[in-house]
């Protein structure tokens, strides 16, 4: 089962369930700091839960050493999420290069919270940001970083 390796996704105390075959669960326990003004879930909140649940149905029909980088999404909201959030992910369709996802979100009271749709794409993991450097001096001792390298 891949892992979800995110420390935003850590922050906000988002569990992985289960991660399989084209099918994904993440449970999310709602805490203070994730609510908005009426004390129910944060568009923003729902939203990271739809695209982790969908971008982890998607890894988990990829290779090792395979992630994915959200494309396109869209989330339709039902209705208030109170309590936890479980997502669910599924896989659509898979080419090579692309996974095309659906998901939903319920409440602990089972109620249906939201509707996402994503397109997904896969990706050899790399490194980013400050490790690009090292990275490319470990393939190439020749290489010098680009400008946007930092």
């Amino acid at each position: 089962m891949p892992v979800i390796e995110s420390p935003f996704v850590d922050h906000i105390g988002a569990k992985l369930v289960s991660a399989a075959d084209g099918v994904s669960e993440i449970l999310l326990p709602l805490q203070p700091h994730l609510l908005n003004t009426w004390d129910v879930a944060h568009g923003g909140v729902t939203m990271t839960l739809a695209d982790v649940a969908l971008a982890m149905a998607a890894r988990s029909v990829a290779g090792d050493g395979v992630g994915v980088v959200t494309v396109e999404m869209k989330v339709n909201f039902m209705q208030p999420g109170r309590g936890e959030l479980r997502a669910t992910g599924r896989v659509l369709h898979r080419s090579t290069t692309m996974a095309y996802c659906e998901g939903e979100i319920r409440d602990s009271e089972g109620h249906f919270v939201a509707k996402a749709l994503g397109t997904f794409k896969y990706m050899r993991r790399l490194a980013v940001g400050r490790d690009v450097k090292q990275q490319r001096m470990r393939s190439d001792p020749s290489a010098k970083p680009g400008p946007s390298d930092g």
